[in-house]
C-alpha cells in the first residue's frame, strides 16, 4: 500500500515538474498540424503587407502588443520565423519601435523556454549528473554571461538551442536573461532596419519577376520565382560586425585563461 501510495506521489511529483513542457509541445504540434508556421514567411508579408498596413493604422498600439505576443509565442515554441517576424517589426512599425518590440518579445519567448526547460529537464539532469556533465556545466557556469553574450551575438547555433543549453547547463535566470536581452539587440535592430527599407527591395525583386517572366513567357513560373528570404538581407559586412562583437564577447574568458597560466 506505502509502495502505491510513493509512485503515485512520484508520478504527480513527475507530472507537476512536466506539465508546461508538455503544454509547449502540444501548442508546437497544433501549429504544425494547422499549418500556421506557413505565415511566417517573407512572401507572406509582401502578400499582406499593404492589408497590414491598413490594419494597423490607428491601432498602432494595439497592433504592436499583439506582435509581440505573436513574436513571444514563436519564440516559446521554437517556431521558425523569428528573423522575419523582425524584419515586420521594422516594416510595419519602424526601425526604432519594430527593433524595441523584437527585442523585448524574443527576450520573453526565450526566458519562458529557459524557465520551462530548467524546472522540467535541468534540476533533474543536475541531480543525476556525473562526473562529465557536473564538470561541463562547472565550466560553462565559470564564464556563463560571456559564453552566453558570444551565442546570442554570432548566429551560428539554432535560436532554440540557444535558448534551450543554458537550462541543462545550470545558468541562473538573471544571467540568462541580461546576456540574452544584450545579446539580442544587435540582431533585432539590424534586422528591423533592414525591414523598413524593405519595400524597395520588394518592388525592385518584383521588377525583376515581372521581367522574367516577360522574357521566358507568363507559364514559366518555376523558372522565374519570386522568392525572398531572410539571409539574403544580410550583407557580408554585417555578418563580420556580429563575428566581431562575439569575439569581443569572448575577451574576458581569453584574459582569466591567460591569468592562470603558470609563470
Amino acid at each position: 500500500m506505502a509502495a502505491a501510495s510513493n509512485k503515485e506521489n512520484t508520478a504527480l511529483a513527475w507530472l507537476r515538474r512536466l506539465w508546461p513542457l508538455l503544454l509547449l509541445l502540444a501548442g508546437m504540434a497544433l501549429v504544425f498540424a494547422m499549418g500556421w508556421h506557413r505565415y511566417l514567411t517573407l512572401q507572406e508579408l509582401v502578400t499582406r503587407r499593404e492589408a497590414l498596413s491598413a490594419a494597423i493604422a490607428g491601432h498602432t498600439i494595439l497592433a504592436v502588443l499583439a506582435f509581440m505576443a505573436i513574436y513571444a509565442a514563436t519564440v516559446a515554441l521554437s517556431l521558425p520565423g523569428a528573423a522575419v517576424l523582425t524584419l515586420a517589426g521594422g516594416f510595419l512599425f519602424g526601425w526604432f519601435w519594430g527593433g524595441l518590440a523584437s527585442m523585448l518579445a524574443a527576450s520573453a519567448g526565450a526566458v519562458l523556454v529557459f524557465l520551462i526547460a530548467r524546472t522540467a529537464l535541468g534540476e533533474p539532469l543536475a541531480a543525476r549528473a556525473g562526473p562529465w556533465l557536473a564538470k561541463l556545466r562547472q565550466g560553462f557556469q565559470e564564464d556563463a554571461f560571456s559564453y552566453l553574450l558570444f551565442l546570442r551575438l554570432v548566429p551560428i547555433f539554432p535560436f532554440w538551442l540557444v535558448n534551450l543549453a543554458p537550462a541543462l547547463l545550470g545558468v541562473s535566470l538573471w544571467t540568462y536573461t541580461l546576456a540574452t536581452v544584450i545579446g539580442i539587440v544587435p540582431g533585432s535592430f539590424a534586422y528591423s532596419i533592414a525591414g523598413k527599407g524593405l519595400d524597395s527591395v520588394i518592388v525592385a525583386q518584383q521588377a525583376a519577376h515581372q521581367s522574367c517572366l516577360a522574357k521566358m513567357g507568363s507559364d514559366a513560373e518555376e523558372l522565374c520565382p519570386f522568392v525572398l528570404e531572410p539571409r539574403a538581407l544580410l550583407t557580408p559586412g554585417l555578418i563580420v560586425g556580429f563575428v566581431a562583437l562575439g569575439l569581443v564577447a569572448l575577451i574576458p574568458i581569453a584574459v582569466k585563461r591567460f591569468r592562470r597560466k603558470p609563470a
